[in-house]
């Protein structure tokens, strides 16, 4: 059933007056919130799992266990560890002289209410409850509109918060792209927003209507760069499981990989090499994903299309040479594009799927280059030993993130925050990062006793002559 704007509104108004009337949280509620997030995800995972796989059409059971549940519990165990310290008053110092004579400054991380939270298609259930560790740690109750495109995940995640959670702790809209809309024009008190840049601009300016700030979970190109000397077996083998792991459909997935001229060939065939090892077959492979649905498999084709049109070369990674013209599922093969040119499609749209363009580069700082003409990513990859020449690419570039000498794991850190910078994405969730981002920092000072008072008449009218030299003395 889908949801209506005046329903979503009513809730939003029934969470806001429970907030009113019953105050910030406890650390104790917070705890017991995350663990029974921590009890449903551990008691129905096998139902997720079988509800993931039934919406891509085939979904690798393992990495659905291994991103979709047990990626997520470490996220929570480290919230309840720490959300006790997390929630303590920050002292800050306070201004000369009032400090040494008694003033307190602090900022206390205060919930901020209800937090609206938009997830996507790739990953429903880890983008759900990865950013709610943070915003339940931080004191905040929830309105949750999931995914259109994997329907029978959405309604299992509704079914167990709504078991789980008080329609005021945690409530979940189900339904398209009108319900989605509406959701965004609700006067949240914090908007999260995962997926595209696209549709990010649209939820942004329908948030700014009520002035409602936004978290936004993007993606982009995140590039690759192999200096000359990284190991090409391991990094090739590294890449390819990244980029191969739900068939590339990861806002972190290595979108280009940019290589020395003398090594692109060795390269590839490394490539080659590590997917043949992970997937000897892929057509009727469980542990290789489809493409989501027929819009997204036709737009990766018609990246590759485009591509070759303009001069570039397509090589299909095809271990078992099998015919994937006629299929049950939308699979496609890891394939790799090399003569690539700025004006293809490939080159500037995030891929979003197993096609990987190579780059070969003369000079390092061709590569430097390149990954500043396009929008800055949410992640980078850097593969060497050289620390002179990884610092002169990370020190010249900006992104969301880092992993040097892998892909995507600087996200499976536990104590590092994710998010984008600039088109990647805004703010941060996971870790005490994540849990400022959902607070309200607010900042508290304490004056000096009342017997003190006399200290403030030299700055008080009627003035006695020129006070320049007490504010100096101040202002120190």
């Amino acid at each position: 059933m889908m949801s209506s704007f005046e329903e979503m509104n009513k809730v939003l108004s029934e969470q806001k007056d429970f907030f009113i009337k019953n105050g910030s949280p406890s650390v104790e509620l917070r705890i017991d919130r995350l663990q029974r997030l921590k009890s449903l995800i551990m008691d129905n995972r096998y139902d997720f799992v079988d509800a993931l796989n039934t919406d891509f059409g085939n979904r690798s059971n393992n990495a659905s266990m291994l991103s979709d549940v047990y990626g997520i519990m470490p996220a929570i165990n480290l919230a309840i560890k720490n959300v006790k310290k997390w929630s303590k008053p920050e002292k800050k110092s306070s201004n000369f002289p009032f400090g040494l004579l008694g003033a307190k400054s602090y900022v206390k991380y205060e919930p901020l209410g209800t937090v609206g939270m938009i997830s996507p298609w790739n990953f429903p259930v880890n983008l759900t409850f990865v950013p709610l560790v943070s915003i339940f740690a931080a004191g905040n109750q929830v309105m949750h509109k999931p995914s259109e495109h994997t329907p029978v995940t959405s309604a299992l995640l509704k079914d167990l918060c709504d078991k789980t959670y008080d329609q005021n702790e945690f409530a979940t809209f189900l339904g398209g792209p009108d319900v989605g809309e509406a959701f965004t024009k609700l006067n949240f008190n914090h908007l999260l927003y995962t997926g595209g840049g696209e549709v990010a601009k649209h939820v942004m300016n329908a948030a700014s209507q009520n002035l409602v700030p936004c978290t936004l979970e993007l993606g982009g190109k995140s590039p690759v760069v192999i200096g000359k000397s990284a190991d090409l077996k391991t990094s090739a083998k590294r890449i390819m499981f990244g980029k191969t792991m739900n068939a590339g459909q990861i806002c972190l997935a290595p979108d280009y990989v940019i290589v020395h001229k003398d090594k692109k060939d060795d390269f590839i065939k490394e490539t080659k090499d590590a997917v043949t090892e992970y997937f000897p077959d892929i057509k009727n492979n469980e542990d290789y994903t489809s493409i989501i649905n027929q819009k997204h498999y036709d737009r990766l084709k018609n990246l590759l299309d485009d591509a070759v049109a303009k001069g570039a070369n397509v090589d299909e990674i095809n271990p078992a040479n099998e015919d994937f013209s006629q299929q049950e599922f939308y699979k496609i093969p890891p394939t790799i594009v090399t003569n690539t040119t700025d004006d293809m499609k490939i080159m500037q749209d995030e891929i979003f799927g197993p096609i990987l363009p190579v780059v070969e580069y003369e000079e390092i700082d061709e590569a430097t280059k390149l990954i500043n003409s396009k929008d800055r990513p949410l992640g980078l990859y850097y593969f060497g030993t050289d620390k002179k020449e990884e610092d002169n690419i990370l020190n010249n570039t900006s992104s969301g993130g880092v992993t040097v000498n892998n892909v995507i794991s600087h996200l499976q850190q536990n104590d590092l925050s994710f998010g984008g910078v600039g088109p990647s994405g805004m703010g941060r969730y996971k870790s005490f990062d994540g849990f400022k981002n959902f607070s309200n920092p607010r900042a508290y000072f304490k004056d000096v006793s009342f017997k003190l008072d006399k200290f403030f008449d030299a700055v008080r009218p009627p003035y006695k002559g020129n006070i320049e030299k007490v504010l100096q003395q101040l202002m120190k």
